[in-house]
C-alpha cells in the first residue's frame, strides 16, 4: 500500500508528486498522459519565470523534475473508479489493475464539452476536432469554423486565421472572452463572426463538407461551406472516478476546502477538476503543492494517533 496515490499527470498532479517525494512519501502517479490540458496549448505567456515557453518544453521540464525522485509511475493508465477500503483507497484502472494507498489526490483535470448535434460524433477525427493547436495545421488554406464565444474559442480563431483561408466564428451568445483577444481578432480580414447563432448540424459523408447554423433572432438557417469544425465550448471535469464517493457540485466539479480537502478524510483534489476558480496552469500547480502537503499532514496525524 502506497502512502499516496496521485491520479492525473497535469500541472497539479506533477507538482503534487514533487512535493510528496520531498516529504519522502511512497507515491504512485497514475495518469493517462503527462501534461494533461497543457498538451492542447501551443505557447504559454503567463507562467511565472517564463515570458514565453512552448507547451511541450514546459511539460518536459515538469517531467524531468518529477523523474529526479523515486516515484512509481503508471502512465497510459486510465482510472475507471476509486473506492474506499479499510485503511485507505483502491484505484481500479480501465484494464482492471488495482492499486492501493492510504491517501489519494484527484488531479484529473477536464475534457472538451461536446455540441451534441447530428454529425458531430460521426465526423470526429474527420474534420471535427476539439483542439486547434493539435489539428490546425491540417486545415492550412481551407475554410473552417470555430464554435464558441469564450477564451478557448477566441484563441482557436486567432490560431486559425493565420493558417486557414477563412474562419467562421460561431457563438451561441455574444463573445464572452477577454477583451484583448476580441481586439486581436478585430483586425483579421479572413474572419466572419456569427453571434447568437446555434449550430444545428455538421454535414459530410466521409469528411466534413459543411455545417448548418441558425440565427436565434430570425430563425433563419445558414449553411457554411467548411471542411473543418473546431468545437471550443468549454470543458467538463473528469470527476467520474469519485462520483460514487463524494457529492459533486452542479458542474460535476469536486468541492474542496482552501486546503484541497474533500468531504472524505484522506481524499484530496487539486487543479481544474475542483471548484477552485480560475483554471490556470499556475493555479493548478499551486493547488497540487497544497494537496500533497495536506496529505503528508494527514499521514502524520495517523502515525501520532496509532
Amino acid at each position: 500500500m502506497y502512502d499516496l496515490m496521485i491520479i492525473g499527470g497535469g500541472p497539479a498532479g506533477l507538482t503534487a508528486s514533487v512535493y510528496a517525494a520531498r516529504k519522502r512519501l511512497e507515491t504512485l502517479l497514475i495518469s493517462g498522459d503527462i501534461g494533461g490540458q497543457v498538451n492542447w496549448t501551443l505557447g504559454i505567456e503567463n507562467y511565472l519565470g517564463y515570458q514565453f515557453i512552448e507547451a511541450p518544453e514546459l511539460i518536459d521540464k515538469f517531467q524531468t523534475q518529477v523523474n529526479q525522485f523515486p516515484i512509481d509511475q503508471k502512465i497510459g493508465y486510465k482510472v475507471s473508479r476509486l473506492e474506499k477500503i479499510k485503511g485507505g483507497f483502491e484505484v481500479i484502472s480501465e484494464t482492471g489493475e488495482k492499486y492501493q494507498s492510504k491517501t489519494t489526490i484527484i488531479a484529473t483535470g477536464k475534457r472538451p464539452r461536446k455540441l451534441n448535434v447530428p454529425g458531430e460524433v460521426e465526423l470526429t477525427g474527420r474534420g471535427v476536432t476539439y483542439c486547434a493547436i493539435c489539428d490546425g495545421p491540417v486545415f492550412s488554406g481551407q475554410r473552417v469554423a470555430v464554435v464558441g464565444g469564450g477564451n478557448s474559442a477566441l484563441e482557436a480563431a486567432l490560431d486559425m486565421v493565420k493558417i486557414a483561408e477563412h474562419v467562421d466564428l460561431v457563438s451561441l451568445t455574444s463573445l464572452t472572452g477577454d477583451s484583448i483577444l476580441i481586439d486581436k481578432l478585430s483586425g483579421a480580414k479572413n474572419l466572419s463572426t456569427f453571434t447568437e447563432y446555434q449550430t444545428e448540424k455538421i454535414e459530410g459523408k466521409d469528411l466534413v463538407e459543411g455545417m448548418t447554423i441558425k440565427d436565434q433572432k430570425s430563425g433563419e438557417s445558414k449553411r457554411l461551406e467548411v471542411t473543418g469544425v473546431f468545437i471550443e465550448i468549454g470543458l467538463a471535469p473528469n470527476s467520474e472516478p469519485v462520483r460514487e464517493l463524494i457529492e459533486l457540485n452542479k458542474q460535476r466539479e469536486v468541492p474542496v476546502s482552501c486546503s484541497c480537502e474533500t468531504t472524505m478524510p484522506g481524499l484530496y483534489a487539486a487543479g481544474d477538476v475542483t471548484t477552485v476558480p480560475e483554471k490556470q496552469i499556475i493555479v493548478a500547480a499551486g493547488e497540487g503543492a497544497k494537496a500533497a502537503l495536506q496529505a503528508h499532514r494527514y499521514l502524520q496525524r495517523l502515525v501520532e494517533a496509532s
